[in-house]
Formats: C-alpha cells, sequence, structure tokens
C-alpha cells in the first residue's frame, strides 16, 4: 500500500490548527508567492494592463473632451466614457468565461490584448468623437474577454492551494494600489512635457498630448499581449481540481484534449447552470454577492447627498471617501489572518451581514464622527468579502469552469451596480428633506437614509441566506468559531482526521483500508486513505539508504520530515476542503514504537512530532488493542510489542475524550465490525458532522 492512495486536489476553505507557514506575516507570504516565476511574470502582466486601464479613463475622458464641439457635450465627457466601458461587462463577461474554459487562457488574453491595441490606436487615427466610445465600447469587450481567463489561470500558476487568497491580495494591490497611482503620476508627466520642454502648440498635432496618451496606451497592451504570449507560458496549463483523483484519473486528465472532443458554448452554458444550482457553495457565493453588489450601489448613488446632510462642511465628501477606502484596505489586508480562525465560506457570509449592520448604522448616523466610524466599517467587511469570495472561485471551483463562475461574477458586479446606481437618484428623490436636531446637532433627513437602510437591511438579509447555503460545519456552533477569531486561536478542521493506531503496520493497514470503504459508502464527503508515513513510505527508506543514517535520532528526524511533508501536501489540504482522512499510524505507533525499541525519549519524540504535524491531531483515534503475543513474530521481539503495547494504552487512557479503544482478537471481520461500532457511536456522540449520516446506516 502506497502512502496515499487518493491524493485529493482542493483548496483550504476551513483549517486545522495551521502549520507553522500559514501563520507567517503577509509580507513572508507574498514573497512566497512572487518566487513563483510564472505568477511573478503574470504578476508584471497585470501591472502593465492596470496601467493601461486608469490612463484609458484619463486619456479618453481628455480627448473626449477636446473632440466635443459643444459645452454639454465637453461636461458629458467623462460620464460617456465611463458609460462606454461598463456597458459591455453587462454583455460579454460571460462570454469571456466560455472563451476561458473552452480554448487556451493564455491565446484568448493574448488576442484580447492585441484587441484592445488596435482599436485604441484606431481612436488616435480616427480622430471623432463617436468613434471613440465605440472604440472604448470595443476596448472594454476585449477586457471581458482577458480578465476571466487570467483570473482562472492564476490558481494553476502557484504550488499550494493556500497561496490562492496571497495571490488575490496581490493582485488587487496591484490594480487598486501601484497601478493606479503609477497611471495618475504618467499621466501628469506626459501632459506636462510640452510645457517643460518648450515645444510648439501644435507639436503633437491637432488633438494635442491626449493623443499622445492614447498610443501609449495602445503600447501597453501590446507590451502585454507579447509578454503573455512568449514569457508566460505557462497560463495554457490546465490541472484538475476534483475532489479526489486517482494517479490513473489524473494522467487521463493531463492529457490533451481532442478539439472534435471538447463541448460547444451551449453545453458550456448548460454545464455551467447545472453547477451553479447544485452547488451550495457556489450558489451562496452568488446569492451573497448580489445582495454586496446592490448595497454597495446605494451607497455609491448616495453617497454624495448623504455627505451634504451631515452639514459638516465641504470636506465631508472627502473624509467619507478617505474612510470607505481605508477600511477596504484594513479589510482585505485582514482578511487571510482571519480565514485562519474561520471557514472562508462562513467569513464570506459574516463579512456581508456585518457591512449590512454598519451601512444600518451609517443611515441612522447622527454625526461626522459615527459616519466615518460607520462607514470604515462597512468598508472592511466589503473587502473581506470581496477578497473571499474571489479566493473561494480560485481555490475551491473545479479548473473546467472557473472561467465562467469569474464571469459570472464580474458580470453580475458590473450589472447589479450599474443598475443600482442608475436607480438610486431616483429613489432618493422621492422624499422630500427636511432638517432636524439630534444631539444638539443639525442633519438633513432625505431620500439618502431610507436608501442606506433598505440597502444595509438587504445586504444583511442576502448575508445570512449566503452563509445558510454556503456554511459546511452546520453541526458546529458558529459562535465557537467566533470566540477563537476574538481569542486568535485556530480555527477547527472542516474534515475529519481518523486515525488508526497499533502494534502491528499489517492490523492497521487492513483496518484503515475497510473502514474507509465504509466511509464511503455512508458519506457524500470525500474520503482519502493515507498511510503510516513513517513506516510505510518508500521515501523515509531512500532518504536513510542514500543518506546512510543509522541512528536512531537521525532516523527519527527523516522519519518527521517525511510525515511534515505528507501533512502539508495531502492530508492538511484534503482537511481543509471538508474531506474525510483516514490515516493508520499517524503520530502515537511510530512514536511508541521509537520509544519502546530505540529508547528515545518520548516527549521529546513527541515535540518533534508535533512540530512536524503542525499540531494537528486526529478527531477520532481508534486503538486496536491486541494481544502482541498472539501475533506472528515480526521485525521487532515480543517483549518489545508489549512495551510498545503498554505505551498507545498509557497514551488512551491519558486522552479518554479522543480515544476509542478497540478489542482486536479475534477473526478480521470481528475485528471490522467493531471498529465500525466504534465510530459510528463516537460521530453520533460528538457531533462531528457526520452523525446523520452514521445513524441512518445504523438504521
Amino acid at each position: 500500500m502506497g502512502p496515499i492512495s487518493e491524493v485529493v486536489h482542493v483548496e483550504p476553505g476551513a483549517g486545522s490548527e495551521a502549520p507553522a507557514g500559514r501563520d507567517a506575516s503577509t509580507i513572508h507570504r507574498a514573497r512566497r508567492v512572487l518566487a513563483i516565476r510564472p505568477f511573478r511574470r503574470l504578476w508584471g502582466v497585470t501591472y502593465l494592463c492596470s496601467v493601461a486601464d486608469w490612463l484609458t479613463i484619463l486619456g479618453l475622458t481628455s480627448l473626449a473632451a477636446q473632440l466635443a464641439s459643444s459645452y454639454t457635450a465637453k461636461n458629458f465627457a467623462f460620464t460617456g466614457v465611463l458609460l462606454s466601458a461598463l456597458l459591455p461587462g453587462l454583455i460579454f463577461a460571460p462570454l469571456g468565461g466560455l472563451l476561458a474554459d473552452r480554448f487556451d487562457r493564455r491565446k484568448v488574453m493574448f488576442v484580447a490584448d492585441l484587441f484592445r491595441c488596435g482599436f485604441l490606436l484606431s481612436v488616435a487615427f480616427v480622430g471623432t468623437w463617436w468613434w471613440l466610445y465605440i472604440a472604448n465600447f470595443l476596448v472594454s469587450a476585449s477586457a471581458m474577454m482577458w480578465i476571466p481567463s487570467k483570473e482562472a489561470a492564476v490558481p494553476n500558476l502557484l504550488k499550494r492551494p493556500d497561496q490562492v487568497e496571497t495571490a488575490n491580495q496581490l493582485g488587487l494591490v496591484m490594480t487598486y494600489g501601484l497601478a493606479t497611482v503609477s497611471a495618475g503620476a504618467l499621466y501628469a508627466v506626459v501632459t506636462r512635457i510640452a510645457a517643460s520642454v518648450g515645444l510648439p502648440a501644435g507639436f503633437f498635432g491637432e488633438l494635442g498630448v491626449a493623443k499622445v496618451i492614447v498610443v501609449l496606451i495602445a503600447s501597453l497592451y501590446l507590451a502585454s499581449a507579447i509578454l503573455v504570449l512568449t514569457r508566460v507560458k505557462e497560463l495554457s496549463i490546465r490541472k484538475p481540481r476534483m475532489a479526489a483523483v486517482t494517479h490513473e484519473q489524473a494522467e487521463q486528465a493531463a492529457k490533451p484534449v481532442k478539439e472534435a472532443d471538447k463541448p460547444g458554448l451551449g453545453a458550456l452554458v448548460k454545464d455551467a447552470g447545472k453547477y451553479v444550482r447544485s452547488t451550495p457553495l457556489v450558489r451562496g457565493l452568488l446569492i451573497g454577492a448580489a445582495g454586496a453588489f446592490a448595497a454597495g450601489g446605494a451607497v455609491v448613488g448616495s453617497a454624495k447627498p448623504y455627505a451634504t446632510s451631515l452639514n459638516a462642511g465641504d470636506s465631508t465628501w472627502g473624509l467619507l471617501v478617505v474612510a470607505v477606502f481605508i477600511g477596504l484596505a484594513t479589510g482585505m489586508g485582514g482578511a487571510p489572518k482571519l480565514a485562519h480562525r474561520l471557514p472562508h465560506d462562513r467569513l464570506f457570509g459574516i463579512s456581508i451581514v456585518l457591512a449590512g449592520l454598519g451601512l444600518i448604522l451609517v443611515a441612522l448616523s447622527p454625526h461626522l464622527t459615527v459616519s466615518l466610524v460607520a462607514v470604515a466599517i462597512v468598508g472592511a467587511c466589503a473587502g473581506a468579502a470581496f477578497l473571499t469570495g474571489i479566493t473561494i472561485i480560485g481555490s475551491q471551483v473545479d479548473d473546467a469552469i472557473r472561467g465562467r463562475i469569474n464571469a459570472i461574477y464580474q458580470a453580475m458586479m458590473k450589472i447589479i451596480v450599474f443598475g443600482s446606481v442608475s436607480v438610486v437618484p431616483l429613489l432618493i428623490g422621492l422624499t422630500k428633506p427636511h432638517q432636524v436636531t439630534v444631539w444638539g446637532n443639525e442633519i438633513t433627513i432625505d431620500g439618502t437614509r431610507p436608501v442606506m437602510l433598505g440597502g444595509g437591511a438587504l445586504a444583511a438579509v442576502v448575508g445570512i441566506i449566503a452563509y445558510r447555503q454556503m456554511d459546511s460545519r452546520r453541526s458546529e456552533p458558529i459562535m465557537a468559531d467566533l470566540r477563537n477569531a476574538i481569542r486568535r486561536r485556530p480555527r477547527r478542521v472542516n474534515g475529519l482526521l481518523i486515525a488508526l493506531e497499533g502494534t502491528t503496520v499489517a492490523d492497521t493497514a487492513a483496518q484503515a483500508a475497510k473502514l474507509s470503504e465504509w466511509l464511503r459508502s455512508i458519506s457524500p464527503r470525500p474520503v482519502v486513505l493515507a498511510a503510516d508515513p513513517a513506516l510505510d513510505d518508500g521515501r523515509l527508506a531512500a532518504i536513510i539508504g542514500n543518506a546512510s543514517l543509522s541512528g536512531a535520532r537521525a532516523q527519527a528526524l527523516a522519519a518527521a520530515a517525511v510525515r511534515a511533508d505528507i501533512v502539508e501536501r495531502n492530508v492538511q489540504p484534503a482537511l481543509d476542503g471538508g474531506s474525510i482522512v483516514v490515516m493508520e499510524r499517524f503520530v502515537d505507533s511510530p512514536l511508541a514504537h521509537l520509544s519502546a525499541v530505540a529508547g528515545l525519549d518520548a516527549k521529546e519524540l513527541e515535540g518533534l512530532a508535533d512540530w512536524a504535524t503542525g499540531r494537528l491531531r486526529p478527531d477520532v483515534t481508534v486503538l486496536l488493542d491486541a494481544d502482541p503475543g498472539a501475533n506472528a513474530p515480526g521485525p521487532i521481539s515480543a517483549e518489545e510489542q508489549w512495551r510498545v503495547q503498554n505505551l498507545l494504552s498509557e497514551m488512551a487512557a491519558a486522552d479518554p475524550d479522543h480515544y476509542v479503544v478497540v478489542d482486536a482478537d479475534g477473526s478480521a471481520d470481528e475485528v471490522t465490525e467493531r471498529v465500525r461500532t466504534a465510530v459510528r457511536a463516537v460521530l453520533a456522540q460528538r457531533k462531528l458532522g457526520l452523525a446523520p449520516l452514521a445513524e441512518a446506516e445504523a438504521g
């Protein structure tokens, strides 16, 4: 039996006491992700495209104002550029998802960048206002082809599942941080070139510097296309992210698919709809996102009139904007740390509920100070929810459908925000403003407050619905997780770890295999069978043999290294994804064996095992209590087997809440039935998430 009979390719959505690497600082985690060359190159491409995107708004607005002939048309320039950029998201975002899942993502991104470059160059050469808006529409439509492919490909460039969240953080920092500042600075520099160097007024042609900026933007998209095609070839990689795949299935998935065997666009649409309907996690995610986007649109549409209603001066609007962005940055920066204590599915719903409650507080606020604090809270919760949402899509959605889910997410954001912003001014106009005095402060009650109140209530209700749809740990109270988050304690695992311990490898291996088969028959969760990483892994023998490790301490360290690798690479991700892991001889049997046979200190070995596994401990440990004297002669003597068994019995007696002792004397079938009975009773008694299944199977 190999060390892992099934490898689980799932991503962290909840976890156990995390290994030390997960508690590393944000800077350390970012460095680890940026050390991955393909991602680092894609991050650079994202920078170029983001700078070009922001410059497009600035440059085309300036150009549209110059091309307009009337005062009214000049005032419409900024709005026209924004509308022509937003409309493609309402139409083409779903198509972008289909292309991302149907074709080579690298080629899709390359072609989209070429289109963006060509359409922008045409603006500079055509030089008419009507073509500017059409070209901007087509540029944004091309972006809707580019974004889903890029977002769907990012998780495939990373080395470990837990790096998805950090990669998303880096992407948001680049798009809304570094790129924004760079675009603003570049625009300021280019627009001042003529005046600084004393060039003639018509040196850049009739349209002046605005035309130069448009050509510069086109060159950035062209550079992105070249880099995508030549330097980030890994974007073409496809990885299966099924709940559990065997080695043969992984090899089959890695084979190239013939063009004739690929599903058509109609089939892809049907598959996406079926996937959303049948997957509570994704369904809840989209429901929650819809409510959050609607509330966000309500805030954007009513923010300016609300600032005026506070009667706190002209600076109120600016202060509220600063508070929102501080909150967003705080939420996005703190979400990964919260995810160490709250599962992503719970964190997403809770963040939306808290954002809704914060928005209600904004609506009821009588003073600017209260409003600033409440707005910052709304921003922090919204930032945490947004980052958590895209992390769930990137880490827990199959690669084959990830592009379409990303596209739906992007389309929903644009459609709902656009609709909310359009409708909110009409709703505000239905309420006649009037002055009231609260705690000595005069405030204006107008339509903004009912709109924000309704938006907050909507977000809170939808957040609760999303939470109930997505929560994979309904048997465990939410208050326990919230207490862990407040006390900064690691969160519990989503999955279940069941360990079988005993004196002989043959007994534990056989019973672990039978137990996993039984669990598969009663559980909808993936079940993973893992062998003893210390005594049954060929890598350990290779390490000891190649390095000529003959000492007991050296061999113990090598065994700890192999155990740490298997826990971090396979066992922990499986637990994080909600799987049931059955593992023979996880820690206790190897520890007792080394202590009794090699004479090593048990406490030192326990500390080494804790460090290697990140203090991961089984939910249930089944100890096979067999008579050592009845076993056939093995590699250790009967006396040593007695010592091993006594140490295991002492461990079970010291921690009765996590151990169940099963009489292992008798036939294999009799022992199997005893193990099942014991596990069934423990699951029902401790409510570990499989109690209804176990009780139904027992009945």
